[in-house]
C-alpha cells in the first residue's frame, strides 16, 4: 500500500493559505476536504491540490508530513511554484 503527502491550498482573504496532510487514499481525502468531512482547519473552503509525493510506508509518509508541516519556507516555495 502506498501512502501520500500533499498540500492542498485555498484563498481566503487576498491570501494563499495551506494545509499539509497525508492518506493512503489522496483522491478521497481531497473529495472530504472540499464536501467539509476532513480536518477541522479545512471545513467550509474549496481546496486545490498543489503537492503530493508517495511514500511506501505510513511511517515514512507521517514523518514527512510532521516536517512539511513545519517547515513553512519550504511550504512557500511550493505554493509559489503553484501561482506560477
Amino acid at each position: 500500500m502506498s501512502f501520500y503527502v500533499y498540500l492542498i491550498t485555498t484563498k481566503y482573504k487576498d491570501k494563499l493559505i495551506s494545509y499539509v496532510g497525508y492518506t493512503n487514499n489522496l483522491k478521497s481525502r481531497i473529495e472530504q476536504h472540499n464536501l467539509s468531512l476532513g480536518a477541522k482547519f479545512t471545513r467550509g473552503r474549496k481546496w486545490k491540490l498543489i503537492y503530493q509525493k508517495k511514500y511506501s510506508t505510513k511511517n515514512k509518509a507521517m514523518s514527512e508530513e510532521y516536517k512539511l508541516k513545519k517547515n513553512y519556507k519550504l511550504r512557500k516555495e511550493i505554493k509559489e511554484k503553484y501561482i506560477k
